[in-house]
């Protein structure tokens, strides 16, 4: 982060009220993490789910922070002549307003991902054929969220050409309120598909939230979206640039059933020495369109995507002693666990072995969506199902008195490890590990 920013710049960006010696002292990077202080530091502090940064100003003040800045009515007591306060009505959406006008005041082109499922893979394939092209910014990690995006947009450099964004959301609003911020150059949605249903309720208030993005397009953007997805198809209507991509013979962007990943885009057929699955070249045919609404050329697309390296956690496949082990607990939800199951089931090598955990976050039908994993199970000649948490119960019940196939079931994987171990050691195979992030699945890894 370099801000160069002057102190009276900044209070006029966030609408704040500047208690401050020298209003033109410039800083460069802000910290939000009392533990990270340091002297010279401006410190700004934010209200989070469990912890509210106001509690540890005269910590930072001690620790030589030479600015504070947060909410009014909270500063009062600051009375350390040596610190410059700056108070706002908000401090999150102070943090934001200086992440968008950052954004705004770059000359770089944004593209900006999100959906259901694919949105960091898809990100970091676009980051990859970006970074081929020219110097580029995006988000790390999961700093995806109203807290993270205003950070990412931060760390934008005066000589950036590219940013590349991932958005999550968890609630209605969520995608306006991080896509306002980054005021994307290209809207990416990947698809629309159940999670975080305890707060969505359903999949219609999951499209509206994630096609929110549409209306923070910059003038004269482009929207990216899949036409293989039933629910996106509606905005074949939309009246703007656009650019589709599927599967499906109606799409701008049409992905073919070859062994190479390959498509066809204005008559023209295009292929690459990438052998995918068939939802990573969704992902991939996603990159690309949106690296042709941000005016990137053709071999830079394609050379920048042969340069990918896949994400850790998500299908990642690992050779164990005998067994091939394709570890996918970043998260999980219905999609993502049908077509994860999909591909155990096409393994030929050895018995298909499915260790899976609870999806997280799906409301009110969470035993509905979990007993629907067992008939997944089954559909795709699974062997060997090693189930954990409450969740799962319902998978486990679903899968009684099934044929074909051997169920575990224990609300903690603790009881039946001994048992996976064993089954690895003698019998090999390709064994699957699935679960939502919370249940920390990759754990597993080191016990087996």
């Amino acid at each position: 982060m370099k801000l160069n920013l002057s102190l009276s710049k900044l209070a006029n960006i966030t609408g704040g009220t500047l208690r401050a010696k020298d209003a033109q002292r410039k800083i460069d990077t802000i910290v939000t993490d009392s533990r990270h202080v340091g002297p010279g530091d401006s410190f700004w502090a934010l209200k989070g789910a469990t912890h509210d940064g106001h509690s540890f100003i005269k910590e930072c003040i001690k620790k030589g922070a030479t600015l504070i800045v947060g909410e009014k009515g909270l500063l009062a007591d600051i009375k350390d002549q040596a610190v410059d306060v700056l108070e706002v009505e908000n401090s999150l959406r102070a943090l934001q307003e200086l992440a968008k006008s950052h954004r705004l005041n770059a000359l770089l082109k944004v593209a900006a991902i999100t959906g259901s499922n694919g949105k960091s893979t898809t990100k970091q394939m676009l980051l990859s054929i970006c970074s081929h092209a020219g110097k580029t910014v995006a988000n790390i990690g999961n700093l995806n969220n109203q807290f993270g995006v205003p950070f990412s947009l931060l760390e934008i450099m005066p000589d950036d050409e590219y940013g590349v964004f991932e958005l999550g959301a968890s609630h209605p609003g969520d995608i306006r309120e991080t896509a306002s911020l980054a005021v994307p150059d290209v809207a990416v949605i990947t698809n629309v598909s159940a999670a975080h249903l305890t707060f969505f309720k359903d999949l219609e208030t999951v499209y509206c939230t994630k096609t929110e993005i549409v209306g923070c397009l910059a003038a004269a953007g482009t929207l990216v979206y899949n036409c293989d997805d039933e629910m996106l198809t509606r905005l074949g209507a939309y009246k703007g640039k656009a650019i589709s991509f599927g599967f499906s013979p109606r799409a701008d962007l049409r992905i073919l059933e070859t062994d190479n990943f390959s498509f066809i885009y204005k008559g023209i057929t295009y292929s690459m020495d990438l052998h995918l699955q068939r939802h990573d070249r969704l992902n991939a045919a996603a990159a690309c369109a949106a690296a042709i609404g941000l005016g990137l050329f053709m071999d830079e697309i394609q050379q920048g995507l042969l340069s990918f390296t896949p994400m850790p956690m998500r299908m990642q496949r690992m050779a164990h002693n005998k067994a091939t082990l394709i570890l996918d607990c970043y998260n999980a939800n219905p999609a993502s666990m049908k077509n994860a199951l999909e591909i155990l089931g096409k393994e030929a090598a050895g018995p298909r072995i499915a260790v899976l955990g609870d999806m997280k976050e799906l409301g009110d039908n969470s035993a509905q969506f979990h007993a629907a994993v067992g008939q997944l199970l089954t559909d795709n000649h699974i062997d060997y199902a090693f189930l954990a948490g409450p969740e799962m119960l319902a998978a486990a019940e679903a899968l009684k008195g099934a044929k074909g196939i051997v169920v575990f079931y224990s609300q903690n994987p603790a009881a039946w490890t001994a048992d996976l171990k064993k089954l690895l050691a003698e019998k090999g195979g390709v064994c699957l590990l699935k679960a939502s992030r919370s249940m920390q699945f990759e754990n597993l890894v080191k016990e087996i």
